[in-house]
């Protein structure tokens, strides 16, 4: 009964509340009656946990869902069960936007460049920043054209440490990015560099950066997406959390709304699954 005396309220504005009680079979005097009743505590504290799950979405830029939100509201100190979470995030219409599915198709394998072996194969993970890094390329579509995007992750913490955009897919693309992360991390020797086969990593002038820094290259399987599994996720976050949600006019703007995610958001506030919900920077301060 007290969901349909809650409805009632929410549309009392829009429609005559004596119509609403015929239409939700409901006794007026039992619905004045209930607004009349006091709140009970936990209606009270419902209402204060849903103003807090309402904030902390918009903080989130509204990407998080039921388990990162458990998670905040458990280190603010509101400790409550998943299922009345949910139960609030429903009732208030706070979720996450559904993930759709998508195929990178920058890849360009088909060329006569060395190929360099999958030193991840077997590989037991790297303890610490700066051991292994992973990149890739996407594309975003604005009212311009294609923008390109090369990016490079660091394996351990999850961190976008380079990044780089361009209207075509040339080698100087990753080659931006790979100077900007060297440029900013300074790695020692021994760094395993991972990429898929494409014909930009497997260039000549791209072998030859990674050499001249000691950077060991590493290649994913022929076709094989889950050895760059991490990298991966990246693109599907980025693309659900940013991409997917607006249209871009300019590659410019495309550009700056990238940045601004990485920079302000995803490496030292976004809460990662792989990380126990910290974000990449806490975790790199944390464990570095």
């Amino acid at each position: 009964m007290r969901e349909r005396y809650q409805r009632i309220k929410a549309l009392a504005t829009q429609h005559p509340v004596r119509m609403l009680c015929r239409a939700l079979a409901v006794n007026p005097s039992g619905y004045y009656a209930w607004r009349l009743r006091p709140a009970s505590q936990r209606s009270r504290t419902d209402q204060q946990l849903t103003e807090l799950l309402r904030e902390e979405h918009l903080q989130s830029r509204k990407t998080y869902g039921r388990p990162r939100l458990l998670v905040r509201l458990r280190r603010l100190g509101h400790c409550h069960g998943h299922t009345r979470i949910a139960r609030l995030m429903r009732a208030a219409r706070i979720n996450a936007r559904p993930r759709r599915g998508f195929r990178p198709l920058t890849t360009q394998s088909n060329h006569q460049s060395p190929i360099a072996p999958n030193l991840l194969t077997g590989h037991s993970g790297s303890t610490a920043s700066d051991q292994i890094w992973l990149t890739d390329l996407t594309y975003v579509q604005t009212a311009e054209g294609w923008l390109y995007v090369s990016c490079i992750i660091d394996h351990y913490s999850r961190r976008v440490v380079g990044w780089a955009f361009g209207d075509t897919l040339d080698t100087d693309l990753p080659l931006k990015a790979l100077n900007m992360a060297l440029l900013q991390r300074r790695p020692g020797k021994g760094l395993v560099h991972h990429s898929d086969r494409g014909c930009q990593y497997a260039s000549s002038c791209y072998r030859q950066a990674l050499c001249r820094y000691g950077v060991n290259p590493s290649m994913s399987r022929a076709g094989n997406c889950y050895d760059n599994a991490a990298m991966e996720s990246f693109w599907s976050t980025l693309k659900q959390e940013l991409i997917y949600r607006q249209t871009f006019l300019t590659r410019a703007q495309a550009s700056a709304a990238i940045f601004d995610y990485i920079e302000t958001f995803y490496n030292p506030v976004r809460l990662h699954s792989a990380l126990n919900y910290k974000s990449p920077v806490d975790f790199e301060h944390q464990n570095n």
